[in-house]
């Protein structure tokens, strides 16, 4: 781990040293072992000599300067007497034959061998640290000798040409690795490391390829020079035709992007092996996108041959294959069928331009098509989910077709609806107030597969809250419960309608994709049903306004959720099923909410990711006039436009003048080119007209880069930092200047490189998710004892599986090493979270937020194993990241603060302290739990000064807080009631022994007020989160009125529960159960928890309270926990994952604070609620048996909880 210069990561410092950020060891020259090892200019052996078994010929340069021909033959290897200019095979004389090339050169080479012989007694280092990662980490910074990194001598032998003879297939090798068998857990292990290894191989295939035919080496096989496809090492790779329908250069990205995202729905279903999608990756390099997939063998022909018939080329579904019957057609029909409720996709039928109906149960692009492999396969699903509302001005017109009267109807309704300004499906003044709907650069907005099951979700409360209230009015549930009764399925009729729910029995709602969708139409027999579309369509649109960022917003406020950069916001949105192009409503949010001052770091991370995503399209169509001699200086002058304000050419036209004098050359015409013409005035012209299109905000950018700096904190090394990322950069490290302005900051010599960047479909990990799901389910019950052994097969399965090296991975073991360590052991729990460290910097990049984060949690387990410095380096190393990424003024840095003021020396102890006080004070306020602890901290610290008055101020306030947030009788109230009472005491000591002897008497303190080590571990575990205190009282509370419910409900269901002192010994025995610390629980869940869903028989140990009289207090997310009591939410802490429930879940969030992953997104199948009115009505009054809830499937079971 490397030294952090301590003076640059002090409070209020504004340097932000970047040398510091790679380790040195990458900047040392490696030790010498050979000058060169290379193939022989006489290689290969002649005939006559291969016929006497030699196979190659070898020269190698040794550090002495000998110059040595080897020869490689049968028996082995040995010197011959070939020189450069003659050939001879011979031995040598006194030559001997060995069995090993490092034996023969550390016999001709006494360097070699000494050098080879410390290699081997090295200690070798851990796996996790020198295995390839499957997929490229993007770095922003690279090594400043770049001449080095590209030395390579195992390249120069042309060895590497041999292996690519043979063109892979890659489609072949991906669905070989989709259909091994999966019968067991070995067979899922081998099957899952192999789709992974396969995934890995083809995107690193596909960054290759992207290398090779931007720059040029590949003729494109076809003849449109619009739409060149290009074919590379079994890539098919094309950058897609830019069709005016969906916004030309911006619809063709987009696209590409949303087929990678109907790829990645349609592989992560489950029980459909029978329907494949061809491996795909979207890859930018250099301003170009390409879309890459496999060849599948037989699907060439499809666009060959038009006169075929669409059989004959294997088209089995889709708009233009006809009507045709046959069993493969059938069996494909099902499959899409199942796909379609699983998608909550909504069957269908529309018009072809010939007047033919045709039923789909995909988007009207969709292809199915039989493969001569015998496989099915779909293909163009680009608008697989639902149109977005908002962006359609689709959503302002009819989209079906209409004849005769009822063109007439329509169109007096639509002026009505103009008249009132609203349609069906908008809320009241949506329109007036949003803004929506309105245009969009281009015309392919769709809406994310979490906000679907986010709406659906929305809709089903709703509907059992709409059903209850029928209910209530025509006699109450009981009355109406019985089969006889048709109130309940009257009740259940109009509940269905009132929602859209497409059965009118039981609740069901699915989504037509191509609703909204230009030059699609509908037969009139769809009308109604297209009319419900439509309606659904726009409230799930505002439902993104009025619902999901609002949620956001207030996630924010509790600190739930605090993205430290452009990926973690991201991150954060996507979860919620928010898109990016709402970036200006989330800033118009916050910029309209009573928090602003609070949300200030949300603000700062929106604004700079509206900044920087601008500038990369601006960037990407500047480099379509650059020429690859200039590349390096075109980019340097666009970073310089970018960061400086009113930087012009005439600064690297004088210092380009400046160099070629020194270097006796005259000086270029570069600037001349069209690209040295721009300057940083025009060029935040186009990011602000671009912010202004695409995010709906006008003079938010300002006119410069220092208005982001003044009105919004940014830092242009921030902005920097997500532009290289976001567009593949890589630049030397060094410390650069970029408030200069006189001089430009980035020379052609800081552009290292460019990598492709590329975005492909996510494999998951099965067995190593669901044992991890599995040990956060016990750990939120508190059974730390089972989820330690559910964590470490988790770790076990990963190492299997990626060999750790995925970021699921890295989650599980930071997981493991909190547990590890509140079971009491802080040695295993330091080397697990060392590995989580390495895994994350590997993985995720070593400046991820997450990284962060996870060398916060090493500095804990550091300091509790006795390792102080360590610990120091670690807190140094996260605080550093933190400035480097977003800067100081960020929630987490006060974290780190408070940890680094409980170790360090007296006056850095109250720097650091002071300044996580004043964080904590900005963004929570004064009655809040993290500046509540960090008023007690000050106090300690003062104690230990012998300044009793100042920390009397501080406890008092800290009493305050814990009294308004806990009560008076709650341990920590206490603790600090007695705290601030010694501290009274010592006061009064002091003063009147000075007042007794005068100035000169040395203040005595007593023993109580110098914490322990044990007492600042505990506190330091409470600051970060590890373990938090509880309220017992609204413990005790919940599971009283826990009890009452099920009751209550049992009762209106006639079933017979508990009553009496049943009740009272349950809750004693539940009381018993809940003895240990787990660290992982937020309160206050309002009966959506895991063991009502799995039935009310179930009692749930609740988890345990920390009653800790430390004298510290509790953690950031625990207030978040108090006040999200209604939501249902359960939380996670700042090192663990939420738990993620239904078997379609199988992706693992990103846990902790700042990568603001706490919300599980909702399953279509199984709706996260507890059982309700409308779910027991629907058991009973359906046919008289169990209905289906949501999409087909089965509702909750009647022994659940009725809600009150």
């Amino acid at each position: 781990m490397m030294e952090v210069h301590r003076s640059t990561s002090s409070p209020g410092s504004s340097e932000r040293p970047l040398m510091a950020l790679l380790p040195h060891s990458s900047q040392t020259e490696a030790p010498g072992y050979l000058k060169d090892l290379s193939l022989s200019c006489w290689n290969p052996p002649p005939g006559h000599r291969k016929l006497q078994g030699d196979f190659m010929y070898i020269t190698v340069f040794t550090v002495e300067g000998r110059r040595c021909d080897i020869t490689s033959c049968v028996k082995g290897f040995f010197l011959n007497r070939s020189t450069e200019d003659s050939f001879d095979p011979r031995p040598a004389q006194s030559s001997v034959v060995y069995h090993c090339l490092t034996d023969l050169l550390c016999h001709i080479s006494p360097a070699f061998k000494q050098t080879f012989t410390t290699l081997k007694a090295r200690p070798q280092q851990p796996s996790v640290e020198v295995t390839p990662t499957p997929y490229h980490t993007p770095s922003w910074l690279g090594p400043p000798c770049a001449s080095r990194a590209h030395k390579n001598s195992y390249s120069r032998l042309g060895l590497e040409k041999q292996a690519a003879a043979q063109t892979p297939d890659w489609n072949e090798e991906l669905q070989g690795a989709r259909d091994l068998p999966q019968r067991s857990v070995e067979e899922r292990l081998q099957r899952d490391r192999a789709v992974l290894q396969v995934n890995g191989a083809f995107v690193r295939a596909v960054m290759q390829g992207a290398e090779t035919v931007i720059d040029g080496f590949v003729e494109p096989v076809n003849g449109n020079p619009d739409d060149p496809a290009f074919l590379w090492g079994g890539l098919f790779m094309s950058q897609g035709a830019a069709s005016g329908m969906f916004g030309n250069e911006r619809g063709r990205r987009a696209a590409q992007r949303l087929e990678l995202r109907g790829v990645q729905a349609y592989s992560d279903l489950e029980g459909l092996q029978g329907l494949h999608t061809l491996p795909t990756a979207i890859v930018d390099y250099r301003g170009v996108r390409l879309s890459a997939q496999g060849l599948a063998p037989g699907l060439e022909s499809s666009e060959e041959g038009e006169e075929s018939s669409p059989a004959a080329r294997g088209l089995l579904y889709g708009v233009n294959a006809g009507p045709q019957e046959s069993p493969h057609r059938r069996q494909l029909l099902a499959l899409l069928a199942h796909s379609a409720k699983s998608l909550s996709l909504q069957r269908h039928v529309v018009l072809t331009p010939n007047g033919h109906k045709v039923p789909l149960f995909t988007s009207v692009d969709a292809q199915g098509l039989l493969g001569a492999d015998g496989r099915f396969y779909l293909l163009d699903l680009f608008r697989t989910f639902p149109a977005d509302a908002n962006f359609c001005l689709e959503a302002e017109t009819e989209t079906h077709a209409v004849t005769g009267d009822e063109k007439t109807d329509k169109s007096c309704e639509q002026d009505v609806e103009k008249n009132g300004c609203e349609k069906e499906g908008w809320p009241r003044n949506y329109c007036a107030t949003s803004g929506l709907p309105r245009s969009f650069p281009h015309s392919l907005c769709r809406l994310r597969p979490e906000l679907v099951q986010a709406f659906i979700q929305h809709k089903h409360t709703q509907f059992t809250e709409l059903v209850r209230e029928k209910l209530d009015d025509n006699g109450g549930f009981e009355n109406c419960a019985l089969a006889s009764d048709s109130r309940s399925t009257d009740a259940m009729r109009a509940a269905c309608k009132e929602v859209g729910s497409l059965s009118d029995i039981i609740f069901e709602m699915r989504f037509n994709p191509n609703v909204f969708s230009p030059g699609v139409a509908f037969p009139p027999s769809e009308n109604a049903s297209i009319n419900l579309q439509e309606r659904l369509l726009r409230e799930a649109a505002a439902f993104i306004i009025t619902h999901q960022i609002p949620a956001f917003i207030q996630s924010c406020l509790q600190i739930r959720e605090a993205p430290m950069d452009g990926a973690s916001l991201k991150h954060a949105l996507h979860l919620r099923g928010i898109n990016l192009r709402y970036l200006g409503h989330v800033s118009k949010s916050i910029t309209q909410s009573e928090h602003t001052e609070r949300l200030r770091h949300i603000m700062r991370s929106v604004i700079g990711e509206i900044f920087t995503r601008s500038a990369r399209r601006v960037f990407n169509t500047f480099l379509q006039g650059v020429d690859i001699p200039s590349f390096s200086a075109a980019v340097s002058h666009f970073l310089n436009c970018l960061l400086v304000p009113n930087f012009t050419a005439s600064f690297v036209g004088e210092e380009t003048k400046k160099k070629s004098r020194r270097r006796g050359r005259t000086a270029s015409s570069s600037e001349n080119t069209p690209w040295s013409l721009l300057t940083g005035a025009e060029l935040w012209n186009l990011v602000c007209q671009d912010a202004a299109e695409t995010y709906d905000i006008s003079n938010c950018l300002g006119s410069g880069p220092n208005h982001l700096v003044e009105h919004f904190g940014l830092q242009k090394l921030s902005l920097l930092r997500e532009f290289c990322l976001k567009t593949g950069l890589q630049l030397r490290l060094r410390d650069y200047f970029l408030e200069t302005q006189n001089k430009a900051p980035i020379s052609p010599d800081d552009i290292l490189n460019i990598f492709p960047v590329v975005k492909h479909v996510h494999m998951p990990v099965g067995d190593a998710v669901n044992a991890f799901h599995a040990a956060q389910n016990f750990l939120q019950k508190g059974l730390l004892e089972q989820a330690h052994e559910k964590l470490k097969e988790a770790a076990y399965l990963y190492g299997r599986v990626c060999d750790d090296l995925h970021p699921d991975a890295c989650y599980c073991n930071s997981l493991l090493a909190k547990v590890t360590f509140l079971q009491g052991n802080s040695a295993e729990a330091r080397s697990v979270q060392l590995k989580a460290v390495v895994i994350s910097e590997r993985v995720l990049g070593f400046d991820h937020p997450n990284t962060i984060q996870q060398y916060a949690l090493l500095g804990v387990y550091a300091y509790a194993g006795g390792e102080t410095a360590l610990a120091q380096r670690c807190f140094f190393r996260a605080r550093l990241l933190i400035l480097t990424v977003h800067g100081e003024d960020h929630p987490y840095t006060a974290t780190v603060d408070s940890c680094l003021g409980l170790m360090l020396t007296e006056d850095q102890t109250g720097q650091f302290l002071k300044n996580a006080l004043r964080l904590n004070t900005s963004f929570f306020g004064l009655i809040d739990f993290n500046t509540a602890l960090t008023q007690h901290l000050l106090a300690q610290w003062m104690c230990r000064k012998g300044d009793y008055r100042s920390a009397m101020t501080h406890e008092k306030e800290a009493l305050t807080a814990f009294t308004s947030l806990f009560g008076e009788d709650h341990p920590q109230t206490s603790c600090s009631k007695e705290f601030l009472s010694t501290i009274t005491k010592q006061a009064v000591k002091v003063e009147r022994t000075l007042r007794q002897a005068g100035a000169d008497c040395t203040e005595q303190t007593v023993e109580c007020l110098n914490p322990t080590t044990e007492t600042v571990l505990e506190q330091m575990v409470l600051v970060t989160g590890i373990r938090r205190i509880t309220r017992s009282d609204r413990f005790q509370e919940y599971k009283q009125k826990h009890l009452e419910r099920k009751v209550a409900a049992a009762k209106e269901l006639g079933i017979k529960l508990i009553t009496g002192s049943a009740i009272t010994d349950l809750i004693n025995a539940r009381e018993g159960t809940s003895n240990k610390e787990t660290g992982s629980w937020k309160e206050g869940q309002d009966g959506r928890n895991k063991a009502e869903e799995n039935g009310g028989d179930n009692q749930e140990q609740q988890p345990v309270e920390d009653e800790s009289k430390s004298g510290a207090s509790v953690s950031a997310e625990e207030k978040a926990g108090e006040q999200s009591k209604d939501e249902g939410e359960s939380g996670s802490d700042a090192a663990a994952v939420d738990l993620k429930k239904g078997k379609n879940d199988s992706e693992t969030e990103e846990h902790g604070a700042m990568n603001g992953a706490v919300d599980s997104p909702f399953s279509p199948s199984s709706p996260k609620s507890k059982m309700t009115w409308a779910d027991v009505v629907g058991s009973k009054a359906v046919n008289g048996t169990g209905s289906k809830a949501v999409n087909g499937v089965d509702s909750v079971s009647v022994s659940g909880e009725a809600k009150e």
